[in-house]
């Protein structure tokens, strides 16, 4: 059995929630369970920036991942950074379990204009799909419409699709069939 973890770190919307969940049984088919909602560590906030840290969330995401997962994904609306970038949309180990997407940045609310339900809908799936390739192993590609491009602002993610081009999806695919033999 492939099994992946959503958790929400603080407050996520049911409507995202259930949106990572629908990612990624379809696009992995992992099984997905949703776990209790935990809240923002503490320790993550950085009071001299008003964010949160991404690394520190991580860590916390790699220590509470039950056992028989294969992944876990955290849902934040908390605002991210690491300390060589002023914020970033979320991060993931290479090749490891945990990623981490937040939705501060893909709001439009954040930027002071009208709240957008479906523009934030295909964001956030671009955005689990580019931190979860990365636990497949992804690198960021060099194809402007594939979900592992590397996006720095928003109009970087508006212009890829959400999906993969096909070399990083024949890559999935390889991984995902290791990932399954490895179960076995």
């Amino acid at each position: 059995m492939k099994l992946a973890c959503i958790v929400s770190v603080g407050f996520v919307e049911e409507a995202i929630l259930s949106e990572a969940q629908m990612v990624i049984e379809r696009s992995y088919g992992f099984e997905v369970e949703l776990l209790p909602a935990r809240p923002s560590s503490a320790t993550a906030f950085d009071a001299s920036r008003g964010q949160w840290s991404a690394v520190e969330l991580m860590k916390d995401l790699v220590r509470n991942r039950p056992p028989m997962a294969k992944r876990i994904l955290g849902l934040t609306s908390d605002d991210l950074f690491i300390p060589m970038l002023s914020f970033l949309y979320g991060q993931a180990q290479l090749g490891g379990a945990a990623a981490l997407v937040s939705t501060a940045r893909l709001r439009q609310e954040f930027y002071g204009l009208p709240s957008n339900t479906d523009l934030l809908t295909k964001r956030v799936r671009k955005e689990i799909l580019h931190e979860m390739g990365h636990t497949m192993g992804l690198v960021h590609c060099p194809d402007h419409t594939c979900a592992m491009c590397l996006s720095t602002n928003l109009e970087q993610v508006d212009m890829k699709r959400d999906i993969y081009c096909r070399p990083c999806s024949l890559s999935v695919d390889a991984r995902l069939n290791s990932l399954l033999n490895d179960a076995e």
